[in-house]
């Protein structure tokens, strides 16, 4: 009994010792993050160049200044740093001053493809296709809404409480989702999906086992042989990372016009329109939707419509341009499969605001659409393209559609990675005259399944 109770003592002291330990931790990093704050504003009123305009020479003679302020700062305060805490408050004081503060480091590194901050204290990233929480923290809510300013006044735009949700890019491209509160309860919200200066090719996405190299030859004959695409998945899945690489495979003798929310899409070929749609203004006015650019894009005199997202009534003018002489366009939604995929469509169609009978609507969905490409995030991070599938047509009130491709999800090794493999199902595409028509080569012994 007495050895019990000398090990429940040492345990108490031993979490003692932790918490004093702690707490010794947590009073330096606070020491340190007021230190930096005040060399920033000893810094900045001194500032002789607009921030979000800075040129190599101006950091120089930033940092210089922040070494003179520190060294000053220190005399008074009869404080001593060593030079390895100097360099890291230079650096903090130069990230607040011409970055985006906390999370400058983040956004610089190229193997994180997304940045969440959740509030002050929780900031995450998706590396590698897995989502992490970082060391990074802002001071408080008013620090991460100084960051916000920073991003959305270089183009104009504002957040406030009458305000409180915007869509904005970063000058690198990268998209910027804001959400503060009173909507966001535990403290502003920012949400980066980072630009891909290298955006990845065909081949990477074979590396990466997102589908093999018969659907990647089946998916290039698609685009060629001018069929009408939707890539469907849920939110992080790789649509337009797909997206991107089946447009590449677009002849460069074709005009392209891209439309997008946010641009983001990177297409290789000289002959491409970017529009973007743009929200309101302070006043309520001058927002143009999707739909509005997709109406527009028909007068371009377009080869191929590329849709970023549907999300509401454009669905309809899609449909339509798929149907009258727009062969070969391609868009992308959010769904979790083929079949999921049309309903979304169906409903988006109805919110276009035409009284049209369900039946009708699937009637030109059956006509307009030729495949449908289904991608998926597995829990290991990975993206695989799960079912290439045609659009047949119409059989009685339904739509009939074939796997063409499919992946098999067998389970995951030991080290949690997804097990399992692609095969096509023996089906042959009722397109497959279509696509040899444009002069695509493709053999049907392709479509033979190995099963």
């Amino acid at each position: 009994m007495n050895f019990v109770n000398f090990g429940s003592n040492q345990n108490e002291i031993i979490s003692e010792d932790k918490k004093n330990s702690e707490d010794v931790l947590e009073k330096r990093k606070k020491e340190f993050d007021d230190f930096a704050i005040i060399v920033l504003e000893g810094v900045i009123d001194d500032l002789t160049f607009t921030p979000n305009k800075a040129k190599p020479e101006d950091l120089k003679i930033l940092e210089e200044q922040i070494m003179t302020t520190m060294n000053n700062l220190m005399i008074k305060s009869n404080k001593h740093l060593l030079p390895g805490d100097k360099q890291k408050i230079a650096k903090l004081v130069i990230d607040e001053i011409v970055a985006f503060g906390p999370i400058t480091s983040l956004l610089q590194d190229p193997t994180v493809t997304e940045v969440m901050v959740n509030g002050p204290d929780k900031v995450f990233i998706e590396r590698l296709g897995k989502i992490e929480k970082t060391d990074k923290s802002f001071r408080n809510n008013q620090h991460v809404l100084h960051t916000i300013d920073k991003i959305v006044a270089p183009i104009g735009r504002r957040v406030d409480e009458s305000s409180p949700m915007v869509d904005a890019r970063l000058p690198d491209g990268s998209r910027v989702n804001i959400i503060i509160p009173p909507l966001s309860i535990k403290g502003p919200c920012i949400t980066i999906r980072k630009f891909s200066t290298d955006p990845y090719g065909l081949e990477d996405l074979i590396s990466f086992g997102s589908l093999n190299m018969s659907m990647a030859k089946f998916l290039r004959s698609c685009v060629r042989g001018r069929l009408n695409i939707i890539v469907s998945g849920g939110t992080g899945s790789g649509k337009t990372t797909l997206m991107n690489v089946i447009s590449s495979f677009i002849s460069h003798d074709e005009r392209i016009v891209t439309i997008e929310d946010a641009a983001e899409m990177q297409l290789q070929q000289e002959h491409v329109v970017t529009l973007e749609s743009r929200t309101a203004n302070i006043e309520g006015k001058g927002k143009v939707s999707i739909r509005d650019l997709v109406v527009n894009s028909l007068r371009m005199r377009p080869d191929r419509i590329i849709v970023g997202e549907v999300r509401s009534g454009e669905a309809l003018d899609m449909l339509q341009a798929m149907n009258t002489g727009h062969d070969g366009s391609i868009t992308t939604v959010h769904a979790n499969t083929p079949r999921d995929a049309l309903s979304r469509l169906e409903t988006m169609v109805l919110m276009a605001g035409m009284d049209l009978p369900s039946r009708a609507i699937r009637e030109q969905m059956a006509a307009a659409l030729d495949l449908i490409i289904q991608i998926s995030r597995f829990n290991d991070g990975t993206r695989k393209i799960t079912k290439i599938t045609e659009v047949i047509g119409m059989e009685n009130d339904t739509i009939t559609l074939q796997d063409i491709f499919k992946f098999d999800h067998e389970g995951f090794d030991e080290t949690n990675k997804v097990i399992g493999h692609y095969h096509p199902t023996g089906l042959v595409p009722t397109f497959i005259d279509k696509i040899r028509a444009h002069g695509e080569n493709l053999q049907s012994a392709i479509f033979k399944s190995g099963d």
